[in-house]
């Protein structure tokens, strides 16, 4: 027994001294809250009252590990979290893994595609109420009298069809300004994330399957101008979407514009076409930075709704992670025999990145 037992240490002592050094992966948290107060004028159906001074947060939580090991290679793993109430309470939005080195990065999970990750954005005037993403929204849809885009982010122009589902995404490394990616989304119309042991997901009659995209973004300088040049294109079954834009910097002035045309990518067999033109832009000047931004879409299906969007404000920069907004926006929806939906906000805010 002791023989066995000395044996059985010996060879366990030889494991362990040639196996590889465990890397040492660094644990981050991370996030934002985005704090709003403001003032609302809109259209509002019969029987409801919209509070006219109310107050709108979004915040996250955000999880990384990473190491990198001596062969230059390196890995880790996101989680990001919506911690608010609401709808969005406790959602757990994207849970990936990644590596990266001198071949490029590749992403593995619950993440944004290709077209999404190099996508151009216009200046605005705040990027949580007119960016590439809108994080901030006072309109009350559910409560508007008249046309209504259907969605509380309608005024989203990121080319992110696929949402969080679980994919994968190549992204080449920068060549000289230049970087390439290309993403594959499996049946997509199926689920949105596929967990350990509730097996394989099963194949839904009239779903979307494989989803492809493949973009492309340079930046470079010109003549002491600053410019970034993108373009994406996503494909799924009879449906396709894509987007250009184009952003130009010129000492504390910028200027750009970004185009996206998409058919309904989840929705096979809808007839549905969405246009969208975005054009913004800023002026910086020591912690301050002021902007503007026009938004206009054109969505075609069971009816047509026609939006636009005015939007002007300032952010000031009070140090590392801190930043006072303030942002007004007018907004008007038509739609051909349905009363046109008008809103008009002030809004004043405090974001805290952590």
């Amino acid at each position: 027994m002791n023989k066995y037992l000395l044996g059985t240490a010996a060879i366990a002592g030889l494991l362990l001294a040639s196996a590889p050094a465990q890397a040492q992966m660094e644990l981050t948290i991370g996030g934002h809250s985005k704090n709003y107060v403001g003032w609302l004028d809109q259209d509002e159906a019969v029987g409801s009252d919209v509070n006219e001074f109310d107050m709108v947060r979004e915040t996250e939580l955000h999880f990384n590990g990473e190491s990198t090991l001596d062969s230059g290679l390196t890995f880790g793993f996101q989680v990001e979290a919506e911690v608010d109430a609401g709808d969005d309470a406790n959602t757990i939005e994207e849970s990936y893994i990644y590596m990266s080195g001198s071949f490029g990065r590749v992403n593995l999970g619950s993440e944004d595609g290709a077209a999404y990750l190099l996508q151009v954005s216009a200046p605005s005037a705040d990027s949580n109420i007119d960016g590439i993403r809108q994080y901030i929204q006072p309109v009350n849809y559910a409560a508007a009298a008249g046309a209504t885009p259907g969605a509380a982010t309608a005024f989203d122009y990121a080319q992110d069809q696929t949402g969080y589902a679980e994919k994968i995404t190549y992204l080449t490394p920068n060549y000289n300004g230049l970087q390439l990616g290309a993403s594959f989304t499996p049946d997509a119309g199926d689920d949105l994330s596929n967990t350990g042991i509730n097996g394989f997901q099963t194949d839904t009659v009239n779903a979307p399957d494989d989803v492809y995209e493949i973009a492309a973004r340079y930046e470079g300088v010109m003549s002491n101008f600053g410019y970034a040049l993108g373009a994406g294109y996503i494909k799924a079954d009879d449906s396709a979407a894509w987007n250009a834009g184009l952003d130009v910097d010129a000492g504390p002035f910028g200027i750009g514009a970004v185009y996206t045309d998409a058919e309904d990518v989840l929705s096979p067999g809808t007839v549905g076409d969405t246009e969208q033109m975005v054009v913004g832009i800023d002026y910086t000047t020591g912690p301050f930075k002021f902007g503007a931004s026009y938004f206009d879409e054109d969505a075609d299906g069971a009816g047509s709704i026609d939006t636009t969007r005015y939007t002007g404000g300032v952010i000031y920069t009070a140090g590392p992670g801190l930043s006072f907004r303030g942002s007004v926006s007018q907004i008007e929806h038509e739609s051909t025999g349905v009363a046109d939906l008008d809103a008009t906000s002030v809004l004043g805010g405090v974001q805290i990145n952590f």
